[in-house]
C-alpha cells in the first residue's frame, strides 16, 4: 500500500512539471539579437536613423559612434545597402546605411517590398500598386515622355526627384534639409540656387533663425562656402551631404545644382 501511494505522487510531480518545462522551451530555442555597433562617422557627427531606407526618408532618432543597436538584416536598395536596426537609447525602429555599421548582419529583411513601396505615395484603396507619378508632366517640362521601353524608376528615385523636384520654383527659390547645432535634427531650410554654368553653381541657405551660409559647387560637387570652418562632404547616390565646421549640416540632391 505504501509503495502505491509513493509511486502515485511521483507520478503527479511529474504530470505537474512537464508543462513547465515544455513552457521553458522556446526561451531555451530563442535565437540571440545580432547585435551592431555604430561606426566611421566624421568627429562629433550622429547617424541618422530614417523611417525608411532613403537618404530623405523621415530621420527618427540620431546615434552616436559606438553606440549598439539591435541589426534585424540588411537589404540593397538601388544599389545602396541598408539596415534596418532597433536602438534602445534613444528608443526607435529604423534604416540606416549599412556602412556604418560592423558587423553587418547577413539576413535580410522579409518586409523590403512594404517599406520601399511607402515611399512613394500611394493612392485608392484597392490594394493594387499605384502608377508612378509622372514627374515631367508635374513640373510643366515640354519634353516628350520616355518611350514604352524605358526602364522604370523604383520607388526611391521617384521619392527622391518628387521632393526635390517640386520644390523648385520658377525663380530658383527651393527648401533643402539642413541643421544649424550641434544634436539638432534635419529640418527644411529656404534656398536659392545661382548657377554659373553647366556645372557650377551657388547655393544660398537661409537659416529659420536669420542669417544664410553660401555653398559654391564646381564641377557639380561642392567646393567650398562662405564660412571659415573646415569644410567636407560625402556622397549617396546623386545626394550630396555637406558638413561645415561642427555643427552645420546639408543635404542637397545633383538636380538641385545641375537642373533637371
Amino acid at each position: 500500500m505504501m509503495r502505491r501511494t509513493i509511486t502515485l505522487r511521483q507520478s503527479l510531480h511529474a504530470l505537474i512539471a512537464a508543462p513547465l518545462m515544455m513552457a521553458a522551451w522556446p526561451a531555451v530555442a530563442e535565437e540571440a539579437p545580432f547585435i551592431s555597433v555604430v561606426t566611421g562617422l566624421a568627429p562629433d557627427d550622429l547617424l541618422n536613423v530614417r523611417a525608411k531606407p532613403s537618404p530623405i526618408g523621415k530621420t527618427e532618432a540620431r546615434l552616436a559612434a559606438g553606440a549598439s543597436v539591435r541589426n534585424l538584416g540588411c537589404n540593397d536598395i538601388d544599389g545602396h545597402p541598408w539596415c534596418k536596426i532597433e536602438s534602445d537609447n534613444p528608443k526607435a525602429t529604423g534604416w540606416t546605411p549599412a556602412r556604418y555599421l560592423v558587423p553587418l548582419n547577413p539576413a535580410t529583411v522579409p518586409d523590403q517590398a512594404a517599406d520601399t513601396s511607402a515611399v512613394a505615395p500611394a493612392e485608392g484603396g484597392t490594394g493594387a500598386t499605384p502608377d508612378a507619378p509622372d514627374l515631367t508632366a508635374r513640373l510643366g517640362s515640354t519634353t516628350q515622355p520616355a518611350s514604352p521601353e524605358t526602364k522604370p524608376k523604383s520607388a526611391a528615385e521617384i521619392a527622391m526627384q518628387d521632393a526635390y523636384g517640386l520644390a523648385l520654383a520658377a525663380d530658383g527659390t527651393l527648401q533643402i534639409p539642413c541643421a544649424r547645432y550641434v544634436g539638432q535634427p534635419m529640418a527644411l531650410c529656404a534656398a536659392n540656387v545661382t548657377r554659373k554654368g553647366t556645372d557650377k553653381a551657388d547655393v544660398t541657405v537661409t537659416w529659420p533663425d536669420g542669417g544664410s551660409r553660401v555653398i559654391s559647387f564646381d564641377a557639380g560637387l561642392p567646393a567650398s562656402s562662405d564660412a571659415g570652418s573646415d569644410f567636407r562632404f560625402t556622397r549617396e547616390g546623386k545626394l550630396n551631404m555637406i558638413r561645415i565646421g561642427v555643427s552645420e549640416r546639408f543635404e542637397i540632391m545633383d538636380t538641385v545644382v545641375l537642373g533637371d
